[in-house]
């Protein structure tokens, strides 16, 4: 089977650099794309004084942008790791992390997004609605969110309950980590592009923040 590898760069510290071509570079139809993106932290101090430091490693796709061998169908594997630090103990560090994925979007021109791992804060989590699987059909124009983490619980009657997030409580250091979770587009004519995000909220005694963490843009093909 044809294999490339795609290595975007990251210069250093925490400013990410690469051309667009090697962040856009489209899959050869047919042929597996390794994807290698670069890691990423930064850190954002809260309203009460505490920093929150956050890390993306080891992310990387292998993009087959032929799968059924027709052009509207791409598939990607996809993995990375997280790390959430803060300088004191948070009463509650919660992590949803997926991908946004879009056809004919382009992600780059999108305030917040530029893919150096900058932090964002808003008053809620930035969510396009969720696409509800791993398989999704979009058209011209249209995005979606897709959470890789799915948590399962029982609910107040004791029957299973799914969240597409990860809580942790009483901590200052908590990592997450994926490995090879599949991505799969249908319907997308033109070019397709995902890219990791990363909703965190952080509760401390005095505060409450979201926290929106943004991934490199790659290709779908």
């Amino acid at each position: 089977m044809n294999k490339r590898e795609i290595l975007i760069a990251a210069a250093t510290g925490a400013t990410v650099v690469a051309t667009a071509a090697s962040v856009l570079a489209p899959a050869l139809a047919g042929a597996d794309t390794r994807v290698v993106l670069p890691s990423q932290t930064d850190t954002k101090r809260m309203g009460d004084g505490t920093l929150v430091t956050m890390s993306r490693s080891q992310e990387r796709a292998i993009v087959n942008a032929s799968v059924g061998g027709t052009p509207v169908h791409r598939n990607a594997a996809v993995s990375g790791q997280y790390r959430i630090r803060t300088s004191e103990p948070a009463k509650k560090i919660q992590l949803r992390a997926g991908y946004v994925v879009g056809c004919q979007v382009n992600f780059g021109g999108v305030k917040g997004q530029g893919g150096s791992g900058t932090i964002d804060t808003t008053p809620e989590p930035v969510e396009i609605k969720p696409s509800g699987g791993a398989t999704f059909t979009l058209g011209p124009g249209q995005a979606t969110n897709y959470y890789i983490v799915d948590t399962e619980k029982a609910d107040d009657f004791g029957n299973e309950k799914h969240e597409p997030k990860v809580t942790w409580k009483k901590k200052d250091d908590v990592k997450f980590g994926y490995y090879n979770t599949q991505l799969t587009l249908n319907g997308c004519a033109g070019f397709a592009q995902a890219r990791s995000i990363a909703n965190v909220l952080v509760e401390t005694k005095h505060a409450t923040e979201y926290l929106v963490f943004y991934g490199r843009p790659f290709s779908l093909g």
